[in-house]
């Protein structure tokens, strides 16, 4: 997990999305943040904070361990959730406010490989061959991106096949990790991680059917904490501005 902290800009003098700039000073916000995510707050993170004068303070992780933290008293006042289910969860504990729920993105699955040659262009085939020692994924129990991969092995009927070569990151990032660094051939990682690295074209790829796992819907939710803070309302509504959501597509992901 990684915490940064980000000063207050002092000249705020408007952002390409046409938000006026303040003239007082404004909210510190700490966001919790899904790991596959965070990349694109952190982009977002200057405009916002130049437009609106707000600060964001972002913490990323696994959601399952940003959940359980703020279930523990963690003073977040978003989760910017890698699920429904933690922020529906949240709702219903009391911790979080429902009419604020919402979905900010939609998560893709991708097959992938450093290895040029090794991921064909059906991934499938390159799966049920098997002739890879390990495949990395997300902690199901952790990343709703893992429970999407485990999904994927149960609906190709490859469980028994890949018993003994999966291993699995505490988080998507992790996942990404452990084939970029070749502890595996292949990985099962969030779409958006290719469209953000440097050399988007490296290896080979299979982007994975939607019908073979359940969505992967990323929902975003205003903590009981942060109910009376206008700048994590503002910070919602950003992420829901149309300019903004196009900045998440370019970045992998699809938006509604």
């Amino acid at each position: 997990m990684s915490i940064r902290s980000f000063p207050i800009l002092l000249a705020m003098s408007g952002c390409a999305f046409g938000v006026a700039a303040p003239e007082a000073w404004g909210d510190e916000v700490l966001v919790a943040v899904a790991s596959n995510f965070a990349v694109v707050v952190e982009g977002l993170e200057p405009d916002f904070e130049a437009s609106t004068g707000h600060d964001l303070r972002l913490v990323s992780g696994s959601t399952g361990k940003l959940y359980a933290q703020i279930v523990r008293g963690a003073p977040f006042e978003i989760l910017l959730a890698a699920d429904q289910l933690r922020p529906a969860r949240l709702v219903s504990d009391g911790l979080a406010i429902g009419a604020s729920l919402r979905t900010y993105a939609l998560g893709r699955l991708v097959l992938w490989s450093t290895d040029p040659e090794r991921v064909g262009s059906d991934g499938r085939e390159t799966l049920r061959q098997a002739n890879f020692r390990r495949l990395a994924l997300a902690n199901p129990d952790l990343a709703p991106y893992g429970v999407a991969a485990r999904e994927v092995v149960a609906s190709l009927e490859l469980e028994e096949i890949l018993a003994n070569r999966l291993v699995m990151g505490e988080n998507i990032g992790q996942t990404h990790a452990l084939v970029a660094t070749g502890n595996a051939e292949l990985g099962l990682i969030a779409a958006s991680q290719l469209a953000q690295s440097p050399v988007p074209g490296k290896g080979s790829r299979w982007l994975v059917p939607d019908h073979l796992h359940g969505p992967i819907r990323q929902d975003a939710v205003l903590l009981r904490r942060g109910s009376e803070s206008m700048g994590a309302r503002a910070f919602l509504d950003y992420l829901a501005s149309r300019e903004v959501k196009d900045v998440i597509r370019s970045f992998g992901y699809g938006v509604e």
